[in-house]
């Protein structure tokens, strides 16, 4: 490798250069950089901002691959069922390369395959040439935080997202969401989740979150979707009697269930929350807070009920499976960046979207998912918990000082 390194020193371009940075991010996906901290008093700790970036990023390839197994499982049970031979879209001409047998594990993965890379390739692309265009004209370094942003927006998508759609959406969120507050850092909301509200409510019909995966013919015979709605599509419609009738918890729990890639096995969610809670990127007091706010206020409604509204029967162990929760709590809730820094703030944080996400969920029957909107209000909430919080402690200070 001497030779690239050789490469890398000889042209390696002047700070006052505008695509000097991006020259850099190059060559540190080869080799670390080569500048060392002087002076007599510093601190030296084997945690970046890269390898936080990577820890997530590495984090999410469990729940990643099995969202394309499990897409693969329901699109080729439907094709078999119904007798298609088609996907009745560009991508088929890609499926028909391995085959279409639903009893074939790698025909699963590789029809899930064909779905998902396409949108993740395509929000890479343009979310890295956002970041890119920013940093070269900011003169400042290009950031690993777009490659977690990308990484988490493609697997909050459905899988039959329009690419055009895929690409709007990461550039806004990258854009508005962090690079028009000054990037890495300085953003107040999460970027992945402001580029997913985007195109929510920009194309609401096609990515309600309750009814993206059902099942139609196209004109030509094909199939021309996925295999039925949600889960919560369905409670929303019939409550828990409707999911029972369609899912076990187990199978909600453990992701035998359609929905976006990579929210559907909770199981591998919270495990990669486990092991982002052990090497301190996430934060456990987020988690937890979460939790009991969430089952909390859950039990309350299965309490108080309703006639009229099925989702007040839904239990907390339910509410926790289905949907985006368990995806918005391990990687959207616990991003450092837009979530509260205190201690006692970060329970508060989290209490709030737990209260916030089941009272979407449950009082508004046109919006069964809710973390999305639970986890950017409490974005917008996070720098005023934390004031309250450093002036409570500043003053109770100050009052055992003045005694």
């Amino acid at each position: 490798m001497k030779f690239l390194e050789d490469f890398f020193d000889k042209n390696r371009p002047s700070k006052d250069k505008g695509f000097f940075y991006l020259y850099e991010v190059i060559q540190n996906f080869f080799f670390s950089t080569k500048i060392a901290t002087t002076g007599k008093t510093h601190i030296r700790d084997r945690l970046d901002i890269q390898r936080v970036m990577v820890v997530v990023w590495l984090a999410t390839f469990p729940a990643m691959f099995w969202g394309m197994y499990n897409m693969g499982y329901f699109g080729l049970d439907y094709m078999a069922k119904g007798g298609f031979s088609s996907t009745g879209d560009w991508h088929n001409w890609l499926v028909q390369l391995i085959g279409t047998d639903v009893n074939n594990h790698f025909h699963r993965l590789w029809f899930g395959i064909v779905y998902f890379v396409p949108i993740y390739l395509t929000v890479f692309i343009v979310g890295i040439a956002c970041e890119a265009i920013f940093a070269t004209i900011r003169r400042h370094e290009i950031n690993e935080g777009a490659f977690v942003s990308t990484v988490l927006f493609s697997l909050s998508c459905p899988p039959d997202i329009p690419l055009w759609q895929a690409a709007t959406g990461i550039a806004f969120g990258i854009v508005v969401g962090k690079e028009f507050f000054g990037g890495t850092g300085k953003n107040f909301l999460n970027p992945a989740l402001t580029g997913r509200a985007f195109i929510y409510f920009a194309y609401p019909s096609e990515l309600s979150g309750d009814m993206v995966w059902v099942a139609s013919l196209a004109d030509n015979g094909a199939v021309d979707g996925y295999s039925g709605a949600t889960a919560l599509g369905i409670g929303a419609q019939d409550g828990l009697a409707g999911m029972q009738a369609n899912f076990t918890w187990g199978e909600t729990f453990f992701g035998q269930i359609p929905g976006s890639i990579g929210e559907t096995s909770t199981f591998l969610i919270l495990l990669a929350g486990a092991y982002m809670v052990y090497t301190k990127i996430a934060s456990w007091r987020i988690i937890f807070g979460t939790l009991i706010g969430m089952i909390t206020i859950s039990s309350l409604l299965n309490i108080v009920g309703s006639e009229t509204n099925p989702m007040f029967s839904v239990p907390w162990w339910w509410h926790l499976s289905i949907g985006s929760f368990a995806f918005g709590l391990v990687f959207m809730a616990t991003e450092p960046v837009s979530a509260a820094n205190t201690n006692i703030g970060r329970w508060i944080y989290g209490l709030a979207i737990g209260v916030m996400v089941i009272l979407i969920r449950v009082i508004n029957p046109a919006f069964p998912e809710g973390m999305m909107l639970a986890i950017l209000f409490a974005n917008l909430l996070a720098p005023a918990i934390d004031f309250c919080v450093t002036s409570y402690n500043t003053s109770k200070r100050m009052e055992r000082y003045n005694s």
